[in-house]
């Protein structure tokens, strides 16, 4: 008789009393069973590794007004923290239907929000696009209630394997799908000079673009590919030498930040997304139909403004925000990732 014998893995041990990598924080990738690490990690105004903390439930929930048996749409399913809040206002009645391109992430969500008793009866995951929200509504029908957070979870910021941010070293990716579309490392490799400092300016705001991309221009004429977020940083940091060293370190930083954001809203193709989303909306409202979206950047929300205050004058609206609301001073500090959020909203 053959018995099957297992012996006992031992977790990878790290440097140090506290894990730093992402992979070795075993703890806060296991919230289930590490509940009071994570409440520790929390209450000092960080994300647990592998987690994400949704910004600004209480106010969406306030405008959204949700009531059992209506229809939802969540355009960004993410960790699942905004569609689980939405769904208990659902009280079992009604259904949301919610979008993610992130396989990864989506199938994550799906199984967790399925364990907490909300399984297809009451949700309806697509792997697609949210530009495809008119094509969602040919079977769901016209939708009460619509939220789309347009920022980056933070299990994707801080896994290096996805290579979204210059704080940890990993493939130079950016990919919210990393099964299609080309890297941002590839993009980089055929992009024009011209085409690059445009895309820095236009999607970043970036006061250095010339500086920046005349740094990778050369290194990657110089034969030398840069396929790691490292090398990245590495780069822009050598191209801004010349500030000042007092105030150096800072400015790096900020404009690494931005040369990621204008790569990933590039490889991403956001802009173009959202410019269709934000166009489809109005046909997929149901009369009264409410719809908030969460922006990160001022180029993001400059195309909400435009388009909420357009179909405004269209009479596509009933009514729109005339000013942005922030995040509470108490959320920042809980969730430091909160700080440049705006939620603006329109009802049909």
């Amino acid at each position: 008789m053959n018995e099957e014998i297992t012996t006992h893995q031992r977790r990878p041990r790290y440097k140090g009393r506290y894990p730093r990598n992402f992979a070795e924080k075993y703890k806060e990738l296991n919230p289930d069973k590490y509940a009071e690490t994570i409440d520790k990690v929390e209450s000092k105004g960080s994300t647990p590794a592998g987690m994400h903390i949704p910004i600004m439930v209480q106010e969406i929930l306030d405008f959204l007004q949700i009531k059992p048996g209506q229809k939802g749409f969540d355009a960004t399913l993410g960790y699942g923290g905004h569609t689980k809040a939405m769904l208990e206002q659902l009280q079992g009645q009604g259904h949301i239907y919610a979008t993610d391109i992130d396989p990864i992430e989506s199938a994550k969500t799906k199984e967790r929000l399925a364990k907490l008793g909300y399984g297809e009866e009451l949700l309806t995951i697509i792997q697609t696009n949210f530009a495809n929200i008119d094509i969602v509504a040919l079977d769901s029908g016209k939708f009460d209630f619509i939220l789309a957070d347009l920022g980056v979870s933070s299990m994707q910021i801080d896994n290096p394997d996805r290579g979204f941010s210059y704080k940890t070293a990993g493939p130079l990716d950016l990919r919210m799908n990393p099964q299609k579309g080309i890297a941002a490392a590839e993009r980089l490799r055929n992009i024009s000079e011209a085409e690059l400092v445009g895309m820095l300016q236009e999607n970043a705001d970036e006061p250095y673009a010339e500086e920046i991309t005349s740094a990778i221009v050369a290194t990657i004429r110089r034969g030398t590919a840069v396929d790691t977020t490292a090398q990245l940083f590495d780069i822009i940091k050598q191209a801004l030498q010349f500030v000042p060293a007092p105030e150096r370190a800072t400015v790096v930083k900020k404009s690494a930040a931005r040369t990621f954001q204008a790569l990933r809203i590039d490889v991403n193709h956001e802009y173009e997304v959202l410019y269709e989303f934000l166009d489809k909306l109005p046909t997929v409202l149901a009369p009264g139909g409410r719809v908030a979206i969460l922006t990160f950047h001022s180029g993001e929300d400059r195309l909400v403004k435009k388009a909420f205050k357009e179909f405004h004058r269209q009479g596509l609206y009933s009514e729109v925000a005339r000013d942005v609301i922030r995040p509470t001073a108490e959320e920042c500090f809980r969730n430091p990732r909160a700080r440049s959020t705006k939620l603006r909203w329109a009802i049909r």
